[in-house]
């Protein structure tokens, strides 16, 4: 197997014995992208010089025994989202087009601190808004398996450049079910933790009380390895939960599933699943059964709430959160205006994509005055009833079990003309940030068009230690899948 193709673990165990450097892993990975990815499109800017010479550190603190971590040398991808100092932060909108960040994420500074390397800057819907990387700004992102098809969004290009081997694993960030959904797109693991594990500061916002950045990895463990780096409290962040962070890849149990009881909510095997996606994962939760879990049929009863709650909680935090962006600071300046209030149009107008726009004025509408309480107050009332919902399906079940998407990567234009259709897409993965909880997406196996499928697990909060297990537990019953994109 590729340098490229092969786990962090795998990787490290060749980086430790000497047989790679790590400046020969940078060049595999720098050879890689500039191979496949004029056809992938995962990449919104590399800087092959900073990872060759991060690269030779790395081999230099190894040779004196001053090994950081378990990333020790490994490159990773980074969505362009999260803000590392000196480097553009562009979150594939004009508006920030030249925006350079003056100070780097806390997440990848603990990345940084366990020996992982930054490795460019990964193509994204703009400001995390959309489920199909179409929505960049600059440029087009295409599944690896199919280049005709989506990867899936917001994360498209964190889950293709690890799909197609031009990272070792990659961070993003899940609002609505963007690592998830992309994940299960391209057949990869990625994971978003529960809310607060992860801390947010350095991430630019999209809806604060719902984004979490987490891991696109190979397998399991290497999500786990990701996890532990970039988890923790983090004081600059008011959200961050003070907990503690377990060596989660050292403490992954392939018996997780003894004894345990696996919940299938209803309301997620229904008419809106794909019906080849569903037999997919039901075999892929029989597979679960055989490895000595229990099922049950659960319900969860305010599921077909959550488009609506999500669109209103997520769109008002948006126009909140975009506000910002006004051309008098940081952002592009349209050049040609009269007076401020013409700077303010002119320049949202020119900076931002239609899909933004959309958001931040259905964000501003269920905010204003005579509609804030119809709207945006009773949304929040029925994420809490959302919320309970989880929470009575967790006094009966150990591990919640869903398809990750409803279809496989659909055709790249498929469904741009219809908003709502696309909205659709997030259907499986919504319910889970609107709880705050964390949920996993691992592959499950293949369509007849042989795109892949993809498995969510959800469990309680805090409680990764476990999702991971049951992750890695199926991931192990499943055996390894040979097969790879033809790039």
């Amino acid at each position: 197997m590729e340098l490229y193709y092969k786990t962090i673990s795998e990787l490290e165990e060749l980086l430790d014995s000497g047989e790679i450097s790590a400046v020969e892993l940078a060049k595999a990975f720098i050879d890689r992208k500039n191979a496949v990815d004029g056809k992938v499109g995962a990449f919104l800017s590399s800087d092959e010089g900073g990872l060759l010479a991060a690269a030779a550190e790395s081999d230099a603190r190894r040779a004196r025994g001053q090994k950081r971590g378990a990333l020790e040398g490994i490159p990773v991808g980074l969505k362009d989202v999260l803000a590392v100092r000196g480097q553009k932060l562009t979150c594939a909108s004009k508006i920030l087009e030249n925006y350079v960040s003056p100070y780097t994420a806390s997440s990848l500074e603990k990345l940084e601190s366990r020996g992982g390397l930054f490795w460019g800057r990964l193509n994204m819907d703009e400001f995390a808004m959309g489920s199909s990387c179409e929505n960049s700004a600059f440029k087009l992102t295409r599944n690896p398996w199919d280049l005709s098809r989506i990867p899936g969004g917001s994360s498209g290009g964190a889950a293709a450049a690890v799909a197609a081997g031009e990272c070792a694993a990659s961070l993003g960030s899940d609002t609505g079910g963007s690592i998830r959904q992309p994940a299960s797109l391209c057949g990869v693991v990625g994971m978003k933790p529960t809310y607060g594990l992860v801390s947010r500061y350095g991430l630019a916002a999209f809806a604060s009380s719902l984004d979490q950045i987490g891991p696109f990895a190979r397998c399991v463990r290497d999500a786990a390895i990701l996890l532990e780096a970039v988890a923790g409290h983090d004081p600059r962040d008011s959200t961050s939960v003070k907990t503690d962070i377990p060596d989660y890849a050292a403490n992954l149990s392939l018996e997780a599933f003894k004894g345990k009881k696996i919940g299938l909510p209803k309301e997620y095997f229904s008419a809106g699943i794909d019906p080849e996606v569903r037999g997919i994962v039901e075999k892929a939760v029989s597979d679960c059964r055989a490895l000595g879990a229990e099922v049950e049929e659960i319900s969860l009863p305010h599921t077909d709430l959550a488009i609506p709650v999500y669109y209103i909680i997520a769109t008002a935090e948006a126009s909140s959160n975009l506000a910002r962006y006004d051309g008098v600071r940081y952002t592009r300046r349209s050049p040609s205006t009269t007076d401020v209030i013409d700077m303010y149009f002119k320049s949202r107008a020119e900076g931002f994509g239609e899909e933004v726009k959309r958001r931040i004025i259905l964000g501003s509408y269920v905010l204003s005055s005579g509609y804030y309480d119809a709207y945006y107050l009773r949304a929040q009332k029925v994420r809490t009833l959302i919320r309970r919902d989880f929470e009575d399906a967790f006094g009966r079940v150990d591990v919640i079990m869903t398809p990750t998407s409803p279809t496989t990567a659909f055709k790249i234009g498929e469904k741009t003309s219809d908003p709502l259709a696309m909205y659709l897409s997030d259907i499986c993965t919504i319910n889970v940030n609107l709880a705050g909880l964390p949920g996993i997406s691992v592959p499950c196996g293949f369509s007849s068009e042989g795109l892949p499928v993809g498995l969510q697990m959800i469990g309680k909060a805090f409680d990764e230690q476990n999702l991971l297990s049951f992750a890695a537990s199926y991931e192990a019953a499943r055996g390894f899948d040979s097969r790879e994109p033809n790039l």
